[in-house]
């Protein structure tokens, strides 16, 4: 592989890691149509940088939400069950159900959501959330200190079943359209469960590390992770991920649901056009 490639991957990698810190999202969604549409990676040698880009943009990412206290490490472990879950329902059920009807589902969840989203598009901080009584039970309710509004930000955690159940979806459609599913983590936590987006982004980030590394193994034995490819990408991300870090850190929650909002509609459409 000559270095002006090895470059290019890296450049891409920065963006990947970037936005993927900044919006709790997987990488793959920049990784996987860069290194393959543009590069001409063979498309599992692209899926296998985007698994190590994941657990990268995570690794970056979550040292300094943690440290923070932004991440609520409780809501990802509980929510992480279910994704758990769906992953192995969508590895079952792959032969059984038809990938473009179920693309056209999500891509349908996905317009809702970001219709959702638009409309609490002036809202900082959610307001008026009464606590779930498992929410209660579980102490998932918490508090961080927001560097954009300088003041400390206590919130409470609502919706727990509906949430629950996102992430569940989100596990199946990650286990059956190999897609990254940080997008639905953070619409769960954000949309149904009503937690500030901070912190929604912020767990998300953790999950999405936890979720990747337990499937990394496979696609490192499996031989799809080229060190040539796979090492570029670790390093961009790794960098992108510190810088997207200090930013969302200093932005508030108005202006990260204004970036997300395109997003999550580009990829509402490239599912839809899969379906």
């Amino acid at each position: 592989m000559h270095t002006g490639l090895s470059v290019m991957i890296f450049a891409f990698s920065l963006v990947a890691g970037f936005l993927g810190a900044l919006l709790g999202l997987g990488g793959g969604i920049i990784i996987i149509p860069a290194l393959t549409l543009a590069l001409g990676v063979p498309i599992h040698e692209a899926i296998g940088a985007s698994i190590v880009s994941v657990i990268a943009t995570s690794s970056g990412a979550a040292i300094a939400y943690v440290r923070d206290k932004i991440t609520n490490i409780r809501i990802g472990m509980f929510l992480e069950t279910a994704t758990t879950l769906g992953a192995i329902t969508g590895a079952f059920i792959a032969g059984l159900i038809s990938t473009k009807l179920l693309s056209i589902i999500f891509a349908l969840l996905l317009l809702y959501s970001a219709s959702a989203m638009f409309k609490k598009r002036h809202s900082e901080l959610p307001t008026g959330v009464k606590e779930h009584p498992l929410a209660e039970r579980l102490h998932l309710s918490s508090e961080y200190y927001d560097k954009a509004l300088k003041e400390n930000v206590e919130y409470k955690v609502s919706g727990i079943y509906p949430g629950y159940g996102v992430m569940y979806g989100a596990g199946v459609i990650s286990g059956l359209l190999g897609i990254g599913s940080g997008v639905f983590k953070v619409l769960g936590m954000d949309v149904f469960m009503k937690l500030p987006m901070k912190v929604s982004t912020a767990t998300s980030n953790f999950m999405i590390g936890v979720t990747a590394a337990a499937s990394a193994g496979v696609y490192f034995s499996r031989g799809d992770i080229n060190p040539l490819v796979a090492g570029p990408v670790a390093l961009g991300v790794l960098v992108g991920a510190r810088v997207g870090t200090k930013i969302m850190e200093r932005l508030n929650n108005q202006t990260l649901r204004l970036i997300f909002i395109p997003i999550l509609i580009y990829i509402a459409l490239e599912m839809l056009l899969k379906g």
